[in-house]
Order: C-alpha cells, then sequence, then structure tokens
C-alpha cells in the first residue's frame, strides 16, 4: 500500500519566511497549502517554484484571523490536498514600533490577534484529523524579541510571549495524541519586509550574534520542516531559536 502523502498548511507562505518554509516542506514530500492573504502573484510564484521542482502545492487565499475565513481556508485545504498533518502557523502583520504612552488597546489586540486568536483558530481545525490519525506537527514562528524584551514592541513581544505560552500548554494537553507543538523562534532574518532596514543596522546586528553573520530565511525552514518530520517525534513544547546564538 503506498504511503499517503502528508499535508502541511503554511500560513503567510507568498514570500519571506513563509514561502521558504513551504518550500522546504514540499522539498521533503509534503502536499503544501500555501495561505496568503493579498498577494495573489506571489503565492502563485511560490505554488509555480515547487512545482517545477517536482512537488505539489497549491495556493488558498484567507485572513487567518478571521474564524469564517480560517474555517473556510481548511474545507479547501482538505477538498483539493487532502486533512491536514502539518500546521505552521507563521502569518504575522505590521509590526510598528510603538512607545507605551502612546500604544492603544488595539494595539495590543492586533498583534494577539496574528500570534495567539489566529493559531488557535488553525488548530481546532486541523486537530480532529490529527487526533483520529494520532500524528500531527504543530509548528509556531515566534521571535527572539520576547527574550530580548524589544523596546517599542512591547504589543508584537506580548503576544510572541502568548504564542509560546500557547505553545507549551497545547504540547503537555496533546502529548499523548501523537501530535507535537513546537515554537521556532527566529532572529533578525531579513526578507522582503526588511528592504528599508540600513546596512549599518544589519552590520550592527551580525557583530552581536556568536555566530557572526545574518540568519537566512532556509536556516528557519530547515527547522520547521525537522520539526515537521518524523524525525522530531519525541521533540514537543520547544522553543528553538534560529539566531546564531544571540539568545543564548
Amino acid at each position: 500500500m503506498t504511503p499517503r502523502t502528508r499535508v502541511a498548511l503554511v500560513t503567510g507562505a507568498s514570500r519571506g519566511l513563509g514561502a521558504s518554509i513551504a518550500t522546504a516542506l514540499a522539498a521533503e514530500g509534503a502536499a503544501v497549502a500555501v495561505n496568503y492573504a493579498r498577494d495573489t502573484a506571489s503565492a502563485a510564484a511560490v505554488v509555480a517554484g515547487i512545482e517545477a521542482a517536482g512537488g505539489r502545492a497549491a495556493a488558498f487565499r484567507a485572513d487567518v484571523t478571521d474564524p469564517a475565513e480560517v474555517a473556510r481556508l481548511h474545507r479547501e485545504v482538505v477538498a483539493e490536498l487532502g486533512e491536514v498533518d502539518v500546521l505552521v502557523a507563521n502569518a504575522t502583520g505590521p509590526q510598528p514600533e510603538i512607545g507605551v504612552e502612546s500604544l492603544t488597546v488595539d494595539d495590543l489586540l492586533t498583534q494577539l490577534r496574528f500570534f495567539a486568536v489566529s493559531p488557535l483558530l488553525l488548530t481546532q481545525q486541523v486537530l480532529p484529523a490529527m487526533r483520529r490519525r494520532r500524528w500531527g506537527r504543530i509548528v509556531q514562528i515566534g521571535s527572539e524579541a520576547f527574550e530580548l524584551g524589544t523596546p517599542g514592541s512591547s504589543a508584537y513581544v506580548a503576544a510572541k510571549g502568548a504564542q509560546l505560552g500557547l505553545t507549551r500548554s497545547w504540547a503537555r494537553e496533546l502529548g499523548g495524541t501523537g501530535i507535537t507543538v513546537n515554537l521556532v523562534a527566529p532572529g533578525f532574518i531579513p526578507t522582503e519586509r526588511h528592504t528599508d532596514v540600513p546596512d549599518t543596522d544589519r552590520d550592527r546586528y551580525a557583530r552581536g550574534v556568536p555566530l557572526g553573520r545574518l540568519g537566512t530565511a532556509g536556516d528557519v525552514a530547515a527547522a520547521v520542516a525537522y520539526l515537521a518530520s518524523d524525525r522530531a517525534g519525541y521533540l514537543t513544547g520547544q522553543r528553538i531559536a534560529v539566531n546564531g546564538g544571540n539568545t543564548l
């Protein structure tokens, strides 16, 4: 009997870290659902790249902070690719620097919608099938900002802390079901969203990293691919920092 191809859903996968993660999971043999919110052309390019390399993928547009949209996304992914085995909660939104005096409740809630509400909505959709098969991988994309307590980013930092808390609690709750829950916490990984960051700032960050260089989206994708595999079956509830040792 031919083994079933595993299905991976990667949110925010039209570019940046998400695109690299989707490509890496496809290279490991998964059929990949490339979720995106706005950039149809970029999502199509990710799918085309995966298919050109011999993999299978499809693009799905949805706002993963909206319950109805998440439910629709899940139905469409299952209909086209099959039940989800691997969920990668990667989608993010704007991350403005706002000092505490100017921070509003809405600023905080916006970050929590991406990093606490969205993972909850997604996990609730994929969990029944994972439980039934007694195998599943949930990987959240966090940030070293939680460890660093980045000034001017308290809403983002707080939401990333909530995301880590969900990861740890769900890992214990789901531990007996064959489902693992982990979090990958990248450092400063330049992607398309960082085109305005000056070279001087990039160099300053790199000099403070023990490995002496900036990371790449591929570094993050490799960690996610490992956590999504059978090889990581005895690893759950963990925060894996992919930042060259910046938060030792």
